[in-house]
């Protein structure tokens, strides 16, 4: 075993240095995720950065991207580093984070490279509320633990700058804002394992992935929501809840989340979306049901070149050599179709929610995937579309 300086805090979980984590699981992962946007009131066209940053210790490896939609352009950024014995590095190539308050407020940077010179940022995030705590992600397929994850998310505004193709774009706190979040535990990472009895033609028809993760920001509060369904809309994980941007108020569950959502003809990308929370009344009274209206501004193909599986050469925590920094640019248009429908779609998004004779807008991310079959959109395999 070998020490590293984090060993030297009070952190420790398991009778192991803070290097070992407490399971041997290949899988297990532990990231960072951002996302960056100006505001969709004013005449700025609109643009989503996305980063993410992971360490996977029982691959050895710490990667990280920068993946950003302007226009027609899908710029990405993406490093990969043996991960070595500090985990308190959180940097990987030229791009790093730096913690300046725990829960709070959180550098990020990536520092301009000869193999990605397209993009490159200065940004600071600091918060607008607390920290929520999701719901614990579990699922198990063939008796083996696939997703054993936590997560929280905040929300909060940017500011410092952002550089495309040589451009310096400010970054100012009182219009731009995201989400940012943290996770941990068990999911598929790195190379694709033998697949075993998942090849069976018969199993392998009715794996699916039914995935909607939206964080709205309401100024005052923001609603935080995630849902997945097998193919028959049995729940997986679900959560919905109100956080308070006045930390001393406590988060307000808001019920069981429902979904209405219509698809893009040939596609499976939505068009327009419709969340409902429905809380239990008390005896005697009717049940609560909140809803919120959902309009995606601007899609964000998240997978495409990034890392989450779609690209057989480079997939998160997959060894790539001691330090490889790669750039790579194309047109969103000429995304092959195959790989849209196989990512979740980073949605940037307008939201709508009507309570109590009040009417509230926000902004946000509205991420959806609907891989493989769900009966309740009629979806019967990976390759079919909406009509």
């Amino acid at each position: 075993m070998t020490l590293s300086p984090l060993d030297d805090y009070p952190v420790h979980q398991i009778a192991e240095t803070i290097r070992h984590v407490g399971t041997s699981d290949r899988n297990f992962y532990d990231r960072y995720y951002f996302n960056c946007h100006p505001g969709l009131d004013g005449d700025t066209d609109p643009l989503f950065l996305i980063i993410g940053l992971g360490q996977y210790p029982n691959l050895g490896v710490c990667d990280g991207f920068a993946v950003l939609r302007r226009g027609d352009d899908h710029i990405v950024f993406r490093a990969s580093r043996a991960l070595g014995e500090d985990r308190m590095d959180l940097s990987v190539g030229p791009l790093r984070i730096e913690i300046l308050e725990g829960l709070h407020r959180l550098r990020v940077v990536l520092d301009p490279s000869t193999e990605a010179p397209d993009l490159g940022f200065d940004l600071v995030f600091e918060s607008d509320g607390p920290a929520n705590l999701e719901a614990r992600h579990f699922h198990r397929q063939l008796e083996r633990v696939t997703f054993d994850t936590q997560r929280f998310v905040q929300t909060g505004s940017w500011s410092g700058s952002l550089t495309v193709d040589g451009e310096v774009l400010p970054v100012t706190a009182d219009t731009w804002r995201g989400n940012r979040d943290r996770s941990w535990g068990v999911r598929p990472v790195g190379e694709a394992e033998p697949p075993g009895r998942k090849a069976d033609p018969a199993l392998a028809a009715s794996q699916n992935f039914f995935w909607i993760y939206s964080i709205m920001q309401f100024g005052d509060f923001t609603i935080v929501t995630v849902i997945q369904e097998d193919q028959q809309g049995r729940r997986i994980v679900e959560d919905a809840t109100r956080v308070w941007s006045d930390r001393t108020r406590e988060p307000e569950w808001l019920g069981r989340p429902d979904h209405e959502l219509t698809f893009v003809p040939g596609t499976r990308e939505v068009a327009t979306g419709t969340l409902h929370f429905r809380r239990p009344g008390a005896p005697g009274e009717p049940d609560r049901i909140l809803s919120v209206t959902c309009e995606p501004v601007l899609p964000h193909y998240l997978g495409v070149g990034t890392g989450y599986g779609l690209e057989q050469d480079w997939r998160h925590g997959m060894w790539q050599g001691e330090l490889v920094v790669q750039g790579l640019r194309e047109k969103v248009s000429a995304i092959e179709p195959w790989k849209k429908m196989l990512c979740p779609v980073d949605n940037l998004a307008r939201f709508t929610v009507n309570e109590d004779g009040d009417s509230h807008t926000g902004a946000g991310l509205f991420e959806v995937a609907v891989i493989g079959p769900h009966q309740r959109y009629g979806f019967t395999g990976v390759g079919d579309v909406a009509p």
